[in-house]
């Protein structure tokens, strides 16, 4: 099994992918507990959803579950939301607190370096290098961190999310410019939108983002509701939906891509 792919074009823009894969090798898959075997958390149907909305972007994505190791969290184990409730390197729970392994079978620190090493490093060695190499190209590199999520999760916040948090870590990942176009558009869109609220960009958009380096990064979590059919098994993708919501995700992306060749 490929720990990632990469699908590579020739403009400014990739698009990172880590949370959609559902891979679990059998030995590890073996000492979840049946709520870890459902692996709810997952980015469901990601790539489909942004599949050819932007002809000459670069795709990097992570076919391994989170549950494995969470390729969007500090590889030193630190916590991106200190003080909340999040889920660690690899997790042992779920996005609702509860178990995901059987008793006794929580990998141990060592099992977790092996993890890193295995399969962390190998998708991000390979982001870093896409982002090297389109910023050689067009003399500027954008990340764009694309992401979903369930609208609802008390563990994790309060109420229900908006259908689009846009975050910079507070302006501080990307230019004012390519943050404002990214807002302007889905701010002016159907979904409901906030920049740099629970979601403020996770590891990757934090550790990527160097804009006096001409490297931006930008995070975007959807609500999976504004592209599944349900939020629950079987995470059906709804055709109707993703197509709407594509149609804006093509002008945010435009807008991106736009503003930042003109840095």
């Amino acid at each position: 099994m490929q720990v990632f792919s990469v699908q590579r074009g020739d403009g400014p823009i990739v698009l990172g992918q880590p949370h959609g894969g559902t891979f679990v090798p059998d030995d590890i898959a073996a000492r979840l507990n049946t709520n870890g075997q459902m692996l709810a958390d997952t980015d469901w149907h990601i790539n489909q959803l942004y599949e050819g909305l932007l002809a000459n972007a670069t795709v990097v994505q992570s076919h391994i579950h989170r549950y494995v190791i969470d390729a969007n969290r500090d590889p030193a184990g630190v916590s991106l939301y200190p003080g909340q409730n999040t889920t660690t390197l690899v997790p042992l729970t779920d996005f609702d607190g509860q178990s995901i392994w059987s008793d006794g079978q929580e990998p141990s620190v060592d099992e977790i370096e092996q993890r890193r090493s295995a399969y962390h490093a190998p998708y991000h060695d390979a982001l870093a290098q896409e982002l090297e190499r389109v910023r050689a190209k067009n003399g500027v590199a954008i990340l764009f961190d694309c992401h979903s999520i369930r609208g609802r999760i008390p563990f994790l916040f309060e109420g229900t999310l908006p259908d689009m948090s846009i975050g910079t870590d507070g302006g501080v990942t990307c230019a004012p410019g390519i943050e404002a176009a990214a807002y302007e558009f889905a701010h002016s869109s159907p979904y409901s939108t906030v920049l740099n609220e629970r979601f403020r960009g996770g590891w990757t958009t934090r550790h990527y983002g160097r804009p006096d380096q001409g490297q931006h990064a930008i995070q975007m979590e959807l609500a999976q509701s504004t592209y599944l059919s349900t939020e629950t098994p079987p995470w059906g993708f709804d055709e109707k939906k993703a197509k709407r919501l594509r149609r804006w995700l093509v002008d945010i992306l435009d807008a991106i891509q736009d503003t930042a060749l003109e840095l």
